[in-house]
């Protein structure tokens, strides 16, 4: 039986469709969703409570977006969002497209208003198309139109989300379907669980073969890690590949610590010549895009890929791809490490002396900068990162959550990693604004401590939910690198015009601003270093507190240069803007 919206259901006999949302949610194992409330999802927000499904609660959709994806990727299930229709759900998609972009399994699950009336574009709130609108930007994108529909677009969510190449799934939770009532127990007879909702497809022997050839033949073999090969949890066969065969390895940002990337064939500090002269690379986990320069270019134009990727379409994208193993990674390991015994590797003998050689000289010089810088006052990005490398070190289970332009290129680079899946960033898209949903996601998925070092810019992002941090009484840290701007503070207005001459430079935002006040707005520890001496302290106290902390560092208005790392890819300018 179900009855139409206008009646109230009587409990226990009958059931919403919000409380069946809930139970599917729960049923497929699902127990946290993050999200923002209002019409028409407030009363499913009560009901996952109500069943044991925890509801973190945000300010902002986006950053709720962030925590799932993180959640997702950390865990290997689908996190969860939830929010109102229209502009709530825009502001969710994206996170989900970023997601999907970058690999993370996640729902959507937005309100939204009865298609129909939204298809004649009359009589209904909001009327935005949700449904296809979401769909050139996920994975799938499922509408559910009736109660009885829910179970089956949560399990089929579920299975879409973390299937092949993981990445963002959409439900449109229409109205009419929430505020269905139903029979208690028909609408029981609705869930299921489903059966291998991730099944892992084994390489075939073919391609293998044609790796393991390349690979044992190669002259100057290399590894590239990518954040697939820590969401894979493939560490242990990367281990076992590296150690035994003696081969160097590269990772990427989010993949460093699935080896050490202080190891001794760690060649985190010679990727210029791992471009340049290795002459086999085995990508596990990773793509050959614009951070990799596709491949091409900066690469040995003879170089022979062998490729381990989830998703076929990824082959021979940008360049050709020597030999492609397809299926799940950790399969395609252990068939490579399975096709390699009793092989020998006939690997030039010098190879990684070189490579060990170059990375003692560069990693004294490193150390050297570090220690030049620490003693600069005001602080600079290297002095502040001197204060902070040690104890992040020492402190190994740390989750970092990382992002900005010189905060996050400096960070990268100062920061050894050990572990897999402790740092977290803004990895494919480079986007900034997901350190506040990051370092949520993070602490409540793993139950780890997370210190997230950001900059004053990246930070403005996402700042208001450090508010969900304190609400939850999360183990989060967070450093803000304060330059007062979009790189540093020194941008000038060029204008001439007196209407618009005084106004601020559009890179410069506020030298003397006080984030450590938010801290003390929601009840949080709250710091303000303008030394090393200090800031080293105050990591120190907040981390070993594992409560809510926010650390303001003052850096120098001229700390910091256009786009890190990246600012070739900026257009040149036709006349000087800045000084």
């Amino acid at each position: 039986m179900t009855t139409t919206a206008n009646t109230k259901p009587e409990f226990p006999n009958q059931v919403t469709g919000m409380y069946i949302l809930a139970r599917a949610l729960k049923r497929v194992g699902l127990d946290t969703v993050y999200g923002l409330v209002g019409i028409p999802v407030t009363e499913a927000a009560y009901a996952m409570q109500k069943i044991g499904v925890k509801f973190v609660g945000f300010r902002f959709e986006q950053q709720a977006g962030m925590a799932a994806a993180t959640h997702g990727y950390l865990t290997r299930k689908p996190g969860v969002l939830l929010t109102v229709s229209s502009l709530g759900f825009m502001n969710g998609l994206t996170a989900t497209a970023n997601a999907t972009v970058n690999c993370y399994p996640m729902i959507q699950i937005s309100g939204a208003s009865d298609p129909t009336m939204v298809d004649m574009n009359m009589g209904t709130y909001e009327q935005l198309d949700q449904l296809n609108t979401a769909r050139p930007l996920v994975k799938a994108a499922f509408r559910c139109s009736h109660a009885r529909d829910i179970p089956s677009a949560v399990a089929r969510a579920y299975r879409a989300a973390v299937s092949g190449r993981p990445g963002g799934v959409y439900i449109d939770m229409t109205t009419p379907a929430l505020a269905e009532i139903m029979d208690a127990d028909e609408a029981e007879k609705l869930f299921y669980e489903p059966v291998d909702v991730y099944s892992p497809v084994a390489p075939n022997s073919a391609a293998v073969d044609r790796a393991v050839e390349i690979l044992t033949s190669a002259k100057r073999p290399a590894i590239l890690i990518g954040k697939g090969a820590a969401y894979a949890r493939a560490e242990n066969q990367i281990k076992t590949l590296v150690e035994k065969y003696n081969i160097p390895y590269l990772p990427m940002s989010m993949a460093k610590g699935v080896m050490p990337d202080n190891g001794p064939l760690s060649a985190l500090s010679c990727r210029s010549d791992i471009m340049k002269k290795a002459d086999v690379v085995l990508i596990a986990g990773a793509r050959l895009n614009w951070m990799l320069s596709f491949g091409r270019g900066k690469w040995n134009p003879d170089m022979k890929f062998i490729q381990l990727d989830a998703e076929p379409q990824e082959i021979d994208v940008n360049v050709p791809i020597a030999a492609p193993v397809v299926g799940d990674l950790c399969m395609s390991l252990d068939a490579i490490l399975a096709g390699m015994e009793g092989k020998k590797m006939q690997a030039d003998p010098d190879w990684v002396s070189s490579l060990q050689a170059e990375t003692k000289v560069k990693n004294a010089k490193f150390a050297a900068r570090l220690a030049e810088a620490a003693p600069a006052q005001p602080m600079n990005h290297w002095s502040a990162l001197s204060a902070i490398k040690p104890i992040i070190e020492a402190n190994p289970d740390i989750i970092l959550v990382n992002e900005g332009a010189n905060t996050l290129d400096d960070t990268r680079d100062a920061i050894d990693m050990v572990l897999p899946r402790h740092r977290i960033d803004c990895a494919t898209w480079a986007i900034m604004g997901m350190g506040m949903g990051s370092a949520v996601g993070a602490a409540v998925a793993t139950g780890k401590s997370v210190v997230a070092i950001e900059g004053d810019s990246a930070f403005g992002f996402s700042g208001m939910d450090f508010a969900t941090i304190c609400r939850f009484k999360l183990p989060v840290t967070v450093v803000i690198f304060n330059n007062g701007g979009i790189y540093n503070n020194i941008g000038v207005n060029p204008s001439t015009d007196p209407a618009i001459e005084h106004d601020p430079a559009p890179t410069t935002l506020d030298l003397n601003a006080r984030y450590d006040k938010i801290g003390e707005a929601f009840g949080a520890a709250s710091y303000y270093a303008t030394t090393t001496a200090g800031l080293s302290a105050a990591l120190k106290e907040a981390i070993a507190s594992k409560a809510p902390a926010i650390i303001d560092v003052q850096l120098a208005a001229d700390a910091g240069k256009e786009s890190g790392h990246i600012g070739y890819l900026n257009p040149t300018p036709l006349i000087n803007y800045t000084v």
